[in-house]
């Protein structure tokens, strides 16, 4: 079943205006916390993991809840209508950041975050679902993820790579602050000490500039959704004679072994991934003493992703998915870790880690390909088709896997006495145990996390013979 390129286009702007929020939340938002609106780092922890679990709470409710859902416009496509503007709405709620202290403002941000990660579950759940029933070839959903992910990518590289700038701006010219300060890490860092009020202006200018920018992104992430919703169609349906109830369908999905195989995965990938990605800011903020080149890291990373995703199709194709999917998490594995090893020069940091990105760009699309084939491997062997509840289930644990990531992080950034609103610049760079820390967080725990990856891989039981009789099959039952 071939996709259009309008379909297959259509369906990848969904994961850019999810991005424009996703990637705030996974790069920018602890740092937000702490270091603009003064939050230690074991209650910023804490937010980011309470609402990460109740998003991920809500991921199989959801999942279940569109299993069920029975529209004119299909089970997963009407979430994305109706979800992508409490969505927006939320997303700027989270990052207002009111003039309030202590209990008063984390009293507003914990309900303010919570409420962003149940309105995305509802919004992402089904959008990553849709892209499993718009057809039935794996090899064809492997063309339409590297869409969705170069798309994502994009959505990820204008957060990560220009957010900062665009605050800057923003918040410069509604506070009055100069912008040449604002954008130069010298003067920053010139200004504040200076001063010790000017501290407070410098953070007046970040909190203004992101509220600036969640009302740009979550405006056009309204408008990428209704495009989503409108190019696409949901064509693979469940048996007919499927019944409704609840505890079978989870009966058979812990039987799924690919889909417990790919949890695990998930699990492993997305602790690395919020242990990297928290970490890159405050590595080049003290380690290297250049905070906005955070981004010129982030813009080449992600550049590496976009132009190495199309290749994963063709390599699927010559390698299979399992082969290539270990392949990626080893060599991925070895460079991550050479960050460390790196230390404080730049070009070695930039040419290891986009390295990095590129080995590991295929596994980004793989791993919801590889799910999508796990809900047909359900169907195929238990005559059971639960696309939503397959996927959110996933995401669910990958969402746990994020929380453990940033508690990780919390944890041992508190062990070592880490506070931006009690210590000044240069006591943070003066404590060497904060300094390993962060030295550490970055390129040693990701690079061993996700080179582990390929360990649990090796049970993956779907190779090209298993995936081939299985279609065959599939197509029979649906045909007859």
């Amino acid at each position: 079943m071939k996709l259009s390129f309008r379909e297959k286009l259509g369906y990848s702007l969904g994961d850019t205006a999810s991005h424009f929020v996703w990637d705030l939340v996974n790069f920018w938002l602890i740092f937000y916390y702490t270091d603009v609106l003064g939050i230690g780092p074991a209650w910023a922890s804490t937010i980011a993991i309470l609402g990460t679990i109740m998003d991920a709470v809500m991921d199989p409710i959801v999942g279940i809840w569109a299993d069920r859902t029975d529209s004119r416009w299909g089970k997963f496509r009407p979430f994305l209508l109706f979800g992508c503007v409490p969505f927006a709405l939320f997303a700027f709620l989270a990052f207002y950041g009111p003039d309030l202290q202590g209990n008063a403002l984390i009293g507003y941000i914990l309900p303010m975050f919570i409420g962003l990660r149940i309105v995305y579950a509802i919004v992402n759940i089904p959008y990553s679902s849709l892209g499993a029933v718009m057809t039935d070839d794996s090899i064809e959903r492997a063309g339409l993820n590297s869409y969705r992910f170069v798309a994502a990518n994009i959505g990820q590289l204008i957060v990560s790579g220009l957010a900062l700038y665009i605050v800057y701006y923003l918040g410069s010219h509604a506070t009055g602050m100069d912008y040449a300060v604002m954008a130069d890490d010298g003067l920053r860092k010139g200004f504040m000490e200076a001063d010790p009020t000017n501290a407070e202006i410098i953070r007046a200018s970040y909190k203004v500039g992101f509220r600036y920018l969640v009302a740009i992104f979550g405006l056009i992430g309204i408008v990428l959704f209704f495009v989503t919703f409108a190019t696409t169609k949901e064509r693979v349906q469940p048996p007919k004679r499927q019944d409704s109830h609840l505890g079978r369908d989870f009966k058979y999905l812990l039987k799924n072994r690919p889909w417990v195989v790919l949890t695990i995965v998930g699990i492993v990938s997305f602790i690395m991934f919020a242990i990297q990605n928290i970490s890159a800011t405050y590595y080049f903020k003290y380690f290297l003493g250049e905070e906005s080149k955070v981004q010129i890291f982030n813009i080449l990373g992600t550049a590496a992703l976009i132009v190495a995703i199309p290749l994963t199709k063709p390599l699927v194709s010559r390698f299979g998915a399992k082969q290539l999917y270990i392949v990626c998490s080893l060599l991925s594995g070895l460079f991550f870790t050479l960050l460390y090893f790196a230390g404080d020069n730049f070009l070695l940091i930039n040419i290891f880690n986009c390295l990095g990105k590129v080995a590991y760009a295929p596994a980004i699309s793989l791993l919801w390909t590889m799910l999508a084939d796990a809900a047909d491997y359900g169907e195929w062997k238990f005559q059971r088709r639960t696309t939503g509840l397959c996927l959110s289930a996933a995401v669910f644990a990958q969402k746990i896997g994020w929380s453990i990531g940033a508690a990780i992080f919390g944890a041992i950034m508190t062990s070592v006495g880490y506070n931006a609103e009690l210590m000044s610049f240069q006591q943070i760079l003066d404590s060497v145990s904060i300094m390993n820390s962060i030295h550490v967080l970055f390129g040693i725990v990701p690079g061993l996390l996700y080179a582990s990856c390929a360990i649990f891989l090796a049970f993956y039981n779907l190779d090209n013979a298993t995936m081939a009789q299985m279609k065959h099959d599939l197509d029979e039952t649906r045909n007859g």
